[in-house]
C-alpha cells in the first residue's frame, strides 16, 4: 500500500499495542506474479523500518496449496518479526494438510473462517485445526465475528485470541455531494460513507472476551 509507512507512524504514535501490518499488494486471489513479489518484500522492509511488531501475508500455488517457496522467501525478509498467515488460509485445498505446512515454515499465528463463509459457519473445522495445533501454531478464527456470536465460536473452537474489524458506518462529513460519480467499482462502498472502528463494539468485544478466557 503507497500509505503504508505513513499510516503505521501515525498508528504507531496512537497506540500501545502491538501492530501488525498486512502485506497485500491487490485485491483477488493469493497468486502473485514476480513484480507482485518484489511490492511484497519492499512493503515488508518499509514496515520493519518504520516499526511493525510483526507482518500477516498469505499465498497460494495454483492447485490450492500454500506457496512454501515464495512463503519462506517473504519470512526471512520478515524476520525477526512474528509472522500470521491471513486468510488465503481459507482458500486452501486441504486445510489440515496447509495447517502441518504453516507450523513447518514457522508461522506463528493463522487467521481463517474455518474455510466457510464465516467463523461461526466454519467453527467446526477450526475446532479441529486448534486441536490439530497443540499449540504448535496459534488459530485464530476471523471472519464476520460480532458481540453477538462471538461467546459461541470461543467456546466453540477454543481458541484464545480472534480478529473482527468491529467497525461501524459513519457518515461523510461532505456537505457538497456529486451523486453521478463513484470512485471504484460498482461494489465498492459509497461514496459518502466511511467505515470506522467502533470503540462501543472493541470494549463489548473485550469485555465478553475476558469473561471467557
Amino acid at each position: 500500500s503507497p500509505s503504508l509507512p505513513g499510516l503505521l507512524q501515525v498508528v504507531k504514535q496512537c497506540v500501545r499495542v502491538p501492530v501488525f501490518v498486512m502485506i497485500r499488494p491487490r485485491g483477488g486471489d493469493f497468486l502473485y506474479s514476480d513484480r507482485e513479489v518484489e511490492v511484497m518484500k519492499a512493503d515488508i522492509r518499509l514496515a520493519k523500518l518504520h516499526g511493525a511488531d510483526g507482518l500477516v501475508f498469505g499465498a497460494l500455488t495454483e492447485d490450492g496449496r500454500i506457496d512454501t517457496e515464495l512463503c519462506t522467501a517473504l519470512l526471512a525478509v520478515c524476520r525477526p518479526l512474528p509472522v500470521t498467515f491471513h486468510r488465503a488460509f481459507d482458500m486452501v485445498h486441504d486445510p489440515l494438510v496447509a495447517l502441518e505446512t504453516l507450523i513447518s515454515l514457522g508461522f506463528e499465528r493463522v487467521l481463517t473462517s474455518g474455510c466457510d463463509s464465516s467463523a461461526l459457519e466454519g467453527l467446526s473445522l477450526i475446532k479441529r485445526l486448534a486441536e490439530q495445533a497443540k499449540g504448535r501454531i496459534v488459530v485464530v478464527p476471523g471472519g464476520g465475528i460480532t458481540e453477538r456470536n462471538l461467546q459461541r465460536i470461543l467456546e466453540g473452537s477454543t481458541a484464545s485470541e480472534f480478529h473482527c474489524s468491529a467497525r461501524s458506518a459513519r457518515d461523510s462529513g461532505m456537505k457538497f455531494r456529486n451523486p453521478n460519480v463513484a470512485m471504484g467499482a460498482s461494489f465498492s462502498a459509497p461514496e459518502y460513507s466511511i467505515k470506522v472502528a467502533d470503540v462501543a463494539k472493541v470494549r463489548t468485544l473485550n469485555a465478553i472476551a475476558k469473561n471467557i478466557l
